[in-house]
């Protein structure tokens, strides 16, 4: 193997070893721009807590793979308040 092909390995794997490391950063990053458009939607409770189990890697995949399976959210949106006129 030569060195430009041991450079590129080493350096493949340092690159893999920072994204990954910066993941859940990354989810939490989404997850705190969303709140407020969540909070708004869902309520202050319900939207705190959809959110605050997005942010985690494994939790919030496993919510959003059981919610699209089950068709709802675990927790619903406000029903619209009635306008007046």
């Amino acid at each position: 193997m030569s060195i430009g092909q041991r450079l590129a390995r080493w350096g493949g794997a340092r690159l893999s070893r920072r994204v990954a490391r910066s993941i859940p950063i990354l989810g939490v990053a989404i997850a705190a721009a969303t709140v407020v458009s969540t909070m708004r939607r869902k309520g202050v409770v319900s939207g705190v807590l959809d959110t605050g189990l997005n942010a985690m890697p494994g939790i919030g995949v496993a919510k959003n793979v059981i919610e699209y399976s089950r068709g709802r959210d675990f927790f619903p949106d406000r029903r619209p308040l009635p306008s007046r006129r």
